[in-house]
């Protein structure tokens, strides 16, 4: 028996049953256009509770010794009379060991008076970064200089947690629940790092809006993707993180320069959040999800919904079909320990983390390493972000012509190829433009592993498959600012790093099965289906055989 054939015998099975609803009710009508609407605000703050720590933490480059002595002189002559000269810049974390009152006399330093380290902080010229950070208001640099990226790290540390957690609810609980409460963690954290005073008060605040990322977005994400026919998904998946996510990314650099300062700008980036609170009243919970629980009467009065809304009618034998197998899986309640129980799909979240890991080291690292371009911190953030909505734009547009697997790893392998290419060619305009195209090609294998992740897990345990792959990508960004720290052992060690791991991840990634134009399973053994009827080389398996095999692995793992 083939796979076609296979699946006619199968038709009648919710994932079967439900497309069939959306067929009626519309792919794409006006219910699903307003959710990809409702979806910008969600995108906008993906992008908010990710990047604003690199504003609030932003280090002024130009700080020197504060000496009390000397606060009535200029600025100029202050620096020059307090920073030794090391090579052709002053030193930023040594003083000299003077005598400030008989400095005054003549304005300059005896020679060969000794230096220290700063004894009553530091003082900062705020032109590179024009507005008061926490770095430049708590001091944290010389000694203290690891005080930020500590804090960055404990937030990734809170998406770790948070990832599983609330994927673990949009499984258990629901979609909406998950995302009002994961945008609520982000408030909470947000606004709570505003009236922190210290190191661990702020990072606690941070770990708890780490917690929100990813979960803030993708969480709303999911549930619109299960409402969205096949032809419309690839569309609705990457133009919502072109437009929405592109779009914050573009505006939070000129924000931060408009308020002018750390805690103004976590007030204006924050609030919003609490939108939040109108999702229970205006975005429905997922019909799959409903339907996959048990709750066939509330996942039908969802879909009337869609009916009144889009102004269609579902045909009576068609809801009929698709509340009698709803009703068949009324006692599944499948979670992640399944989705490992599973040999095919265990083969599959395991590749996928190790595509994914290694999408978000070289997405971050990139990111870390575009300060090499060698304009001001604001313009070279806009021109690194500014390649997000032509990537995922080209995305959309090609994505269901080509395939998931296609646009994965090819771009994988040509920003691999880029990033090697950047250890031929010296700093500058020649690397900083390889390095430009290479984030426009990680862009597009990043997003194209995201809807291909949700895709290929079944309704029960996509959200928490989905947080489960996201947060392997936590675990990456929190390696990266090592793999951009290593140049100091050789300078073109990350470079090396990051072309290898591409192409590593290229040659993982095209052992996964292709999604596109499939429907997406609602059961672990429909999520078998796809996995064992595709070959590396797209041939077709014999499916009975295959699921007797899985069968004897699944006997010999309980």
């Amino acid at each position: 028996m083939d796979v076609k054939e296979e699946l006619n015998k199968k038709k009648n099975d919710d994932s079967d049953a439900f497309e069939a609803v959306l067929m009626h009710v519309g792919e794409l009508g006006r219910y699903q256009k307003l959710l990809f609407l409702g979806m910008a605000p969600f995108g906008i703050f993906f992008a908010f509770v990710y990047f604003v720590q690199m504003f609030i933490t932003a280090t002024p480059q130009r700080h020197w010794c504060k000496v009390p002595e000397l606060e009535h002189l200029d600025i100029e002559l202050r620096r020059n009379l307090t920073a030794p000269v090391t090579g052709i810049e002053l030193e930023r974390c040594l003083m000299y060991d003077a005598n400030w009152s008989q400095v005054l006399l003549n304005y300059s330093v005896p020679p060969d008076t000794p230096t220290v380290p700063c004894r009553n902080g530091w003082e900062f010229e705020l032109k590179d970064i024009p507005y008061p950070t926490i770095v430049s208001e708590r001091g944290w640099v010389c000694e203290n200089a690891g005080y930020g990226p500590l804090a960055q790290t404990i937030f990734f540390v809170g998406s770790f947690i948070g990832g599983i957690f609330f994927g673990w609810m949009a499984d258990r609980f629901g979609r909406v629940p998950a995302l009002v409460g994961t945008n609520l963690m982000a408030f909470v954290g947000g606004i709570g790092s505003i009236y922190t005073t210290g190191l661990w008060d702020f990072s606690f605040c941070r770990f708890i809006a780490g917690t929100s990322y990813d979960s803030c977005f993708m969480t709303m994400y999911i549930l619109v993707l299960e409402y969205v026919g096949p032809r419309y998904r690839t569309m609705v998946a990457n133009m919502s993180i072109a437009l929405y996510f592109g779009s914050g990314c573009l505006m939070l650099p000129w924000l931060a320069l408009w308020v002018s300062d750390w805690k103004r700008l976590l007030w204006v980036t924050t609030l919003p959040f609490l939108l939040v609170l109108i999702v229970p009243f205006t975005v429905p919970e997922s019909a799959r999800w409903l339907s996959s629980r048990g709750r066939v009467n509330d996942a039908v009065k969802v879909i009337r919904r869609f009916e009144k809304i889009n102004g269609k009618k579902i045909p009576e034998d068609v809801m009929d079909d698709f509340v009698v197998s709803a009703s068949q899986t009324r006692q599944t309640n499948e979670s992640i320990k399944d989705l490992f129980m599973s040999g095919p799909l265990r083969r599959v979240i395991i590749l996928m983390v190790l595509v994914y890991m290694a999408c978000a080291i070289i997405f971050d690292a990139l990111v870390r390493m575009s300060e090499g371009l060698g304009l001001d911190f604001f313009i070279t953030f806009t021109l690194t972000s500014a390649t997000e909505i032509p990537s995922v734009t080209l995305l959309a547009l090609i994505l269901d012509r080509w395939g998931r697997r296609i646009l994965t790893c090819g771009p994988l392998a040509v920003s691999g190829i880029l990033i090697l290419i950047m250890t031929l060619v010296p700093k500058g305009v020649p690397q900083v433009s390889l390095a430009i195209l290479a984030r426009f090609a990680i862009n597009m294998s990043y997003n194209a592993a995201i809807q291909w992740s949700a895709e290929l897990l079944p309704t029960p345990v996509r959200a928490s498959g989905s947080a489960l792959i996201h947060v392997s990508g936590y675990v990456a960004t929190l390696v990266s600012p090592f793999v951009v720290f290593s140049e100091r052992l050789w300078r073109q060690l990350p470079i090396l790093i990051l072309g290898i791991t591409a192409l590593l991840a290229c040659s993982v990634g095209v052992l996964l099965p292709e999604t596109n134009g499939q429907q997406m399973p609602q059961t672990i053994e429909e999520g078998e289906r796809i996995v064992n009827s595709y070959t590396l080389c797209g041939k077709t398996e014999d499916v009975e055989e295959i699921q007797v095999e899985n069968e004897k692995e699944k006997a010999l793992i309980t």
